[in-house]
């Protein structure tokens, strides 16, 4: 296994006067950040002032393109046509590449968001789809997707198109037996003991292995971990999962570095 793993969030998910997250807090943790581009969640101001807080503290910036679902924070699943996701990608990567190009940084990933991300995990032709925007952009860019049972078909796109693939664990939340989360809308689905999900860490990164909500022991490796901004514990979980990490000599440094 690696010793090195990528720590991101999901952060800039603000809307004007309203705010989300405790993104001072947790950048200053992390080592990616995923930022909403403004269609689930985010608004230009948003935008500009997420790059700057991740310029400050050295964090890799990515763009969290989703569905133009502000009502259902983007995770309801659309009935969108594949084109049609291509388009929704390319428009939100965009504009955040924009407001980072102004500042003299780049993007270093895109992530799906919510519920792109989670069809995507069932259907690779979604994958396909991003993985041919990112092609056709900026090859440098890498995908992040979730480290699943779709790993192999996931890793052939990536070779197709020429790009990298992120494969990505979450810290607090819950597996099923086949390596798919949990749903929200099921009990298990979030792991609230800061100190439960430092050791899922910490047992994925040295030995490839995660225990299912049955209590199955599944393989599942990873490039990065995410830890939820939005979490009201989420300062203590990204501090816990990063102590835990440099305690065990396992450096924690952007996915950029590694893959």
């Amino acid at each position: 296994m690696s010793r090195k793993i990528d720590l991101n969030s999901d952060v800039g998910e603000s809307f004007g006067t309203y705010k989300l997250g405790l993104d001072e807090e947790v950048i200053p943790l992390i080592t990616s950040a995923n930022i909403a581009c403004g269609w689930h969640a985010g608004d230009p101001g948003v935008m500009r002032r997420t790059i700057a807080l991740a310029k400050q503290h050295g964090v890799a910036p990515g763009a969290h393109p989703g569905f133009p679902d502000l009502l259902g924070f983007g995770r309801r699943n659309m009935d969108a046509t594949l084109e049609e996701i291509e388009d929704y990608t390319t428009y939100q990567i965009g504009a955040l590449s924009a407001f980072a190009s102004e500042q003299s940084m780049s993007l270093q990933h895109v992530k799906p968001h919510g519920g792109l991300y989670n069809m995507a995990a069932k259907d690779t032709r979604i994958v396909e789809a991003v993985a041919k925007v990112l092609s056709r952009l900026n090859k440098e860019l890498i995908l992040v997707t979730l480290a699943g049972p779709h790993r192999k078909e996931i890793e052939e796109i990536g070779d197709c198109y020429g790009i990298r693939i992120g494969f990505e664990f979450f810290a607090d939340r819950g597996y099923n037996s086949d390596g798919t989360l949990v749903s929200r809308r099921e009990s298990g689905a979030v792991i609230h003991d800061h100190q439960v999900a430092a050791q899922r860490v910490l047992k994925m990164v040295r030995e490839g292995k995660v225990i299912s909500r049955e209590g199955t022991e599944i393989a599942l490796s990873a490039h990065t971990i995410c830890v939820h901004g939005d979490n009201p514990s989420a300062v203590l979980l990204t501090g816990t999962i990063r102590e835990a990490l440099i305690h065990s000599d396992i450096a924690v440094a952007p996915m950029r570095t590694f893959i």
